[in-house]
């Protein structure tokens, strides 16, 4: 068994884990991978509840803020550039933190993907523009067509999976589902799961203090600034989304906050039930002290 560690912090927006990442990496000397698919983007900041300038001089981060809302990132391509830079600091740490909310982008780090023929960027285009031409109803269908089997699978109403599985289906002139399921290459470290969990109430309250918070930080700016870029994936998520219609006078303030918490909640029940397949994972309340979980891992 190999002697390195991957220690996956989950749970929760707003459950905690920033905090515990940061007291887990200075006792274990290491550095901290981040999967929050939500910072990966300079341009988002205040929303997406990165860590502070302060936490980031604490510990070294990777995966904090590195693209632009205009790239093209897939969970594909984070699996690649986190497994290289796990080799990195492998040859020099035990131990190394990931924490973050987006299960999938977790999951693709510890356990591997399903491997997927390269998309020439003239189908990925093709495909953006049959999306634009016939919408959603469109993809269903030439997506039944091609591949009827991934379409009992799919959320049909998802039109990131469609266009996904329609852009392989068509560069590869196979269907999507013949490339699932397939063996998956071997990590060379063990993975860890800690999950942080706390009463359902207190993390509502929790999320629409932090919520709050934003506001006053100074989010509704930083979402008008991004206006123009309303229709780019990244932003099509909570804490910007609903801004939008606020600022083309469609609603009001207050009911795009009270959007955002709503929807802040919703996130963080989704990501609950993802969590509750890590049948292995060690689970604590969110007030369990840094020490007592170092001192159990340690063991």
């Amino acid at each position: 068994m190999s002697s390195k560690n991957l220690i996956y912090i989950a749970g929760p927006t707003g459950v905690g884990k920033t905090k515990l990442s940061l007291e887990l990496a200075k006792r274990f000397d290491t550095e901290i991978i981040s999967c929050d698919s939500r910072q990966f983007y300079k341009e988002m900041n205040i929303g997406t509840a990165v860590p502070t300038a302060k936490e980031l001089k604490e510990v070294k981060h990777h995966f904090i803020q590195h693209k632009s809302i205009h790239d093209i990132y897939t969970v594909s391509d984070f699996e690649k550039e986190a497994i290289k830079k796990l080799e990195l600091l492998f040859k020099k740490k035990d131990t190394v933190i990931m924490v973050g909310g987006s299960g999938m982008y977790a999951d693709a780090v510890m356990f591997g993907m399903d491997e997927f023929p390269e998309v020439p960027e003239e189908t990925r285009n093709q495909i953006n523009v049959f999306y634009e031409t016939h919408g959603i109803k469109g993809l269903q269908e030439l997506l039944r067509e091609k591949d009827p089997k991934y379409y009992t699978r799919v959320d049909i109403n998802n039109p990131v999976r469609l266009i996904r599985a329609l852009e392989v289906c068509v560069a590869s002139n196979q269907p999507f589902s013949s490339f699932l399921g397939k063996p998956r290459a071997p990590r060379n470290f063990v993975s860890k799961m800690l999950i942080l969990h706390c009463p359902r109430k207190i993390l509502y309250e929790k999320i629409n203090t932090r919520v709050d918070q934003m506001m006053t930080e100074g989010l509704e700016e930083e979402a008008r600034n991004l206006l123009a870029h309303k229709d780019l994936s990244p932003l099509k998520t909570v804490g910007y989304k609903e801004l939008f219609p606020y600022f083309e006078e469609r609603e009001t303030l207050d009911h795009a906050v009270s959007e955002i918490k709503k929807n802040s909640r919703r996130y963080a029940k989704r990501q609950i039930t993802w969590f509750k397949k890590y049948d292995n994972a060690l689970c604590f309340p969110a007030n369990t002290p840094a020490d007592e979980i170092y001192d159990l891992l340690e063991e």
